[in-house]
This record gives structure tokens, sequence and C-alpha cells, in this order.
């Protein structure tokens, strides 16, 4: 089962990264705090100081095509927040 399954890199999360030494993750729904810290550990050999989750439900979309109205929902995820110890960084861009 893969825990992390991407980074989150948007401008919010990179100012985060700089200022609080926080990174974001979409994970996945089944795992807890303690098996995302222990994931992020070993993947990135950093120390996690602390993790927070929070789960994001589908949103419901509609498009107007020339068939008609078409309704449709987006997927939900979980993300989680990590926060490093002073002086750990994560570099997503290292392995380009």
């Amino acid at each position: 089962m893969n825990i992390l399954i991407e980074p989150i890199i948007t401008e919010k999360m990179t100012g985060k990264a700089d200022k609080l030494n926080q990174y974001g993750f979409i994970v996945d729904k089944t795992t807890n705090k303690v098996e995302i810290k222990k994931a992020v550990e070993k993947l990135y050999n950093v120390t996690v100081e602390s993790v927070n989750t929070m789960i994001y439900g589908g949103t419901r979309r509609n498009r107007h095509t020339k068939a008609g109205m078409i309704k449709g929902k987006t997927k939900s995820f979980k993300k989680a927040i990590v926060t490093l110890i002073d002086g750990d960084t994560i570099d997503f861009y290292s392995n380009i």
C-alpha cells in the first residue's frame, strides 16, 4: 500500500515551507498520523515534529454542453500537513 500519493506543490504550501517548515502531501484515506510520520521520515530522511490531517469531500460540478447539462463530482482526498524540526528540509525538485 502506498501511503504518500503525491506532494502538494502550490504557492501557498511553498510559503508555509519557507516560513513554518511545513510540507503538504496527498495521502491514502485509510492511513493514520503515525503511519504518515513513519513514511515521510523513511522516504525523505528527516525528523517529523507533528502531523495534521484533513479529509476533503468531493465537490459537485455542473457543465453546460450541446448535449445538455452534465452533472458530476470530483474525487475526495485526504491531505496531511507535516511539520519538520528546525534544520530539516525537503527538496521536491532534487530528483527531476
